[in-house]
């Protein structure tokens, strides 16, 4: 796996609290010499740590606006989620026009590649040997959760690619068979919501390359999107909407099951509310349900660290726009024509493959070794995952001291018992002393 994540650390706003500690998912954060550490292998780029970090040391890498510049010919890919940012539901259908003031050259809403994908799942539910339940590919964060904690699910994962990949495949076929221009010269920049977006074009899941040049979030255009649908003078029309209203709802908890029109599906939102339906699947108590949809961010994609609007809000938006729009079902929308025209593009081309993140050595005697070391640590420590000493839990400090990265001492409850040894032999070497 390629190193690149969007989510960083910002050293010198990092105090060494412990706030995104304890609210890892992946334990992937560690303290160390009063700073926090993120280790590469574990992080899924969820956001949770840029969402609870007061001191705004978690940041995520996306592109600046300035980046479309680089190419000649610049197109625009708004997340459905991106509707609800705005009070004026009709802004929705101005939003197009505006990203063209704004310097893009065509712009092609991810809801319709929804519509897409949603045709894509329809079809795969239908095959007679499909896992049980079929789990979305629509949230990277949840998917890479999958491949670092709950590697036995990864069969379960739809291979097909996310509603962002296919809009932008979608578009630039299109927009280089009508301008006659070559593929090269054409940026696709996602307006995301999230930082794990960023991370899936940098290192795509299920393909190699990513058809999308960037990521530009929510917060980079919001200030400028509002200014030109205020005073631009845009006459929005949801008329000519392309996207239909279950495109749309792929934005909040539950709109992705709604949209493949699956009665016996579960759609749960929050990175830990997913991993623990994660293990009751991976437990088989689940058996009733046939598809799962899971989103690392609490209400959907509307609720991601990069947005700028309250999320309960811009989910209520989302539910109303949709009412406002077409009950148009993506298998009335999307012809067949279309399906087969992209179906050689919006699958995998590779199989999905686990993280090696917690191999202890790579020799098997050694790693059966420090295992029994690490149960032995285990024994000592309290148990009371307090993370005074800079690791999630006792278990992963046990961990950490086998692998050379901490020490015994850095639990301040065993700490304080070592000091109070001491203090006591001291106490009774002076007494010796002095008779």
């Amino acid at each position: 796996m390629n190193k690149f994540h969007s989510v960083t650390l910002d050293v010198a706003k990092c105090v060494g609290c412990t706030a995104c500690l304890k609210r890892c998912p992946t334990e992937a954060i560690r303290i160390r010499e009063r700073r926090a550490r993120i280790i590469d292998e574990r992080c899924i780029d969820c956001g949770e740590c840029i969402r609870v970090c007061e001191h705004h040391a978690k940041v995520a890498t996306t592109n600046p606006l300035s980046a479309i510049n680089r190419y000649p010919y610049k197109i625009a890919l708004p997340a459905p989620a991106l509707y609800g940012q705005f009070k004026d539901l009709r802004a929705a259908a101005a939003i197009p026009t505006a990203l063209k003031m704004m310097g893009f050259d065509y712009v092609c809403e991810v809801a319709h590649g929804a519509d897409i994908v949603s045709r894509a799942i329809m079809e795969k539910m239908k095959e007679p040997d499909v896992p049980r339940p079929l789990i979305s590919s629509s949230c990277p964060a949840v998917v890479r959760l999958i491949q670092t904690r709950f590697p036995e699910l990864i069969d379960n994962i739809v291979d097909v690619k996310s509603p962002m990949e296919v809009a932008a495949i979608e578009a630039r076929r299109r927009f280089c068979a009508e301008r006659g221009v070559n593929d090269k010269d054409v940026g696709c920049f996602f307006i995301t919501p999230c930082a794990a977006k960023m991370t899936a074009i940098r290192n795509p899941l299920g393909h190699k390359t990513s058809a999308v040049s960037g990521a530009i979030s929510f917060l980079e255009v919001y200030g400028v999107l509002s200014e030109l649908l205020r005073k631009g003078n845009i006459k929005p029309d949801l008329a000519h909407f392309s996207a239909t209203s279950f495109g749309v709802n792929w934005a909040r908890t539950g709109g992705e099951a709604l949209a493949i029109g699956e009665n016996e599906a579960l759609a749960v939102d929050g990175i830990d509310n997913v991993i623990r339906v994660l293990e009751e699947i991976e437990n088989n108590r689940l058996p009733e349900v046939r598809y799962f949809e899971g989103l690392a961010c609490l209400g959907g994609c509307v609720g991601g660290p990069l947005t700028f609007e309250n999320m309960f809000i811009a989910r209520n938006r989302i539910r109303l726009l949709a009412q406002m729009l077409p009950k148009t079902r993506p298998e009335q929308k999307i012809p067949d024509k279309e399906l087969d025209d992209l179906r050689d593009a919006i699958y995998f081309e590779e199989p999905l493959k686990p993280f090696e993140n917690t191999r202890l050595d790579e020799d098997f005697k050694v790693a059966m070794e420090k295992m029994a070391r690490i149960g032995e640590l285990r024994k000592q420590l309290p148990g009371l995952d307090c993370g005074s000493c800079g690791s999630p839990t006792c278990q992963a400090l046990a961990e950490d001291v086998v692998q050379g990265f901490a020490t015994e001492l850095n639990c301040i409850h065993l700490l304080k018992e070592r000091l109070s040894f001491m203090a006591s032999q001291m106490v009774e070497m002076a007494e010796a002393t002095r008779e």
